[in-house]
């Protein structure tokens, strides 16, 4: 499998795709609305880098304890049951007069249930497609995260300008129902991965067995850091813009996009594999030029530009699936997902916290001077990884395999 056509040409895929398609797009309208609302109420650049990039912090919560939900719930009751509370967080952001810190509260629990079972979702694109089309079917998903990005905070940016943030939400409940109903009805039931139940002692010792692998641990760094630093610099593109950071965030998204094409389409195995540095030194570089306070113009390209490196996380998770066993998986990419998540998270509050201190340009810069030093720290640790399959002891099978 090469081609989009054939891809898509696998009904369940298709549907996978759209439900993400929809989830992306509500997603992205609500942050949007959510930061606007946040920075007009209090003014305070890491307040709204919080409300619109903290909400993955609850995925530490959820990484520590059920995250084994990921293999152990059957994939399509997983990836409803989270659709549903994502539509019930969105249709509580209408209400107008809500208090912040319960704002703050819902996107957080909408977060820690992403977060148990998102595994589910990825797990599933091995088993939906044809052995050796995980790289493409990824790919593919993340361009579905580029569109709708793209999409969102445009069309977000310009509903801000006629609607009401409270408008806005209602418009992202609406996509997040359209994600329930194509989740629920585009896929077919299969059984869980696992015959064990969730339970925290199970997602911890498989948390422990996948870290004490150096090979692993030094993927999951890689994956972690660089990119969450950087994604610290896009936390304080509506501080840099003010009313015209959508246009940031859309020229973000396309690079990503167009790295997500290339790399997931284009490019062979081996030349993935030879364009992981690059890759990793792309993605902190240009938000270096942010010291120079750029007009908006040239910050767009910039961050375009940078976010065509964040495809190097294609051939790494190609990488972090050779050395993991199949009756893991979900809870081996979605340990993968949350702990980018959280970094994510984590380093937006930082920049926040630095823009507080500093001009907000410079304070992109420091973050993207960070995510350099930390890649070129890491990449090291890459030659204990290689593109082979696990050693047996590894991890010890799981349910009826072992």
């Amino acid at each position: 499998m090469r081609t989009y056509s054939d891809l898509f040409a696998v009904h369940e895929f298709r549907n996978l795709f759209l439900a993400n398609c929809a989830g992306i797009a509500a997603h992205t309208t609500s942050s949007l609305a959510l930061g606007s609302l946040t920075y007009a109420a209090t003014g305070s650049a890491l307040l709204t880098a919080l409300s619109m990039f903290g909400a993955p912090l609850a995925s530490v919560l959820g990484s520590l304890t059920l995250l084994s939900a990921a293999d152990s719930l059957p994939p399509r009751r997983a990836l409803t049951l989270a659709a549903l509370v994502a539509l019930a967080g969105a249709a509580l952001q209408v209400v107008p007069g809500l208090p912040l810190g319960v704002r703050f509260a819902v996107i957080l629990l909408v977060a820690y249930a992403g977060s148990v079972t998102g595994g589910a979702r990825w797990a599933l694109i091995n088993d939906i497609l044809p052995a050796g089309a995980y790289v493409l079917g990824r790919s593919t998903m993340n361009v579905s995260v580029g569109v709708m990005q793209i999409a969102g905070f445009g069309a977000g940016g310009l509903l801000l300008v006629w609607l009401s943030p409270y408008q806005v939400f209602l418009v992202a409940t609406v996509l997040r129902a359209v994600a329930v109903a194509v989740t629920w009805f585009g896929l077919r039931e299969r059984p869980a991965r696992t015959g064990q139940p969730t339970s925290t002692a199970r997602t911890l010792r498989i948390n422990r067995e996948l870290w004490a692998d150096p090979g692993r641990r030094s993927l999951y760094l890689n994956l972690w850091l660089p990119s969450g630093l950087v994604v610290g610099c896009e936390a304080l593109f509506l501080p840099y813009a003010g009313d015209r950071a959508g246009f940031l965030f859309a020229a973000g998204a396309l690079g990503m996009l167009a790295g997500d094409v290339l790399v997931g389409r284009f490019l062979s195995p081996v030349a993935r594999q030879r364009c992981v540095l690059p890759l990793r030194l792309l993605l902190p570089v240009p938000y270096l030029a942010f010291l120079l306070g750029p007009g908006l113009p040239l910050a767009m390209l910039l961050a375009l530009v940078a976010s065509f490196g964040f495809a190097v996380s294609l051939p790494l998770q190609e990488q972090l699936i050779a050395h993991s066993p199949p009756d893991a998986s979900g809870q081996v990419l979605g340990l993968q997902q949350n702990g980018m998540l959280t970094g994510q998270a984590v380093f937006a509050a930082l920049a926040g916290a630095v823009a507080d201190l500093m001009p907000t340009h410079r304070a992109v810069a420091v973050l993207a001077g960070l995510s350099l030093v930390t890649t070129l720290l890491l990449t090291r640790g890459l030659r204990h990884t290689r593109p082979a399959p696990a050693p047996a002891h590894a991890i010890q099978p799981t349910g009826s395999a072992r």
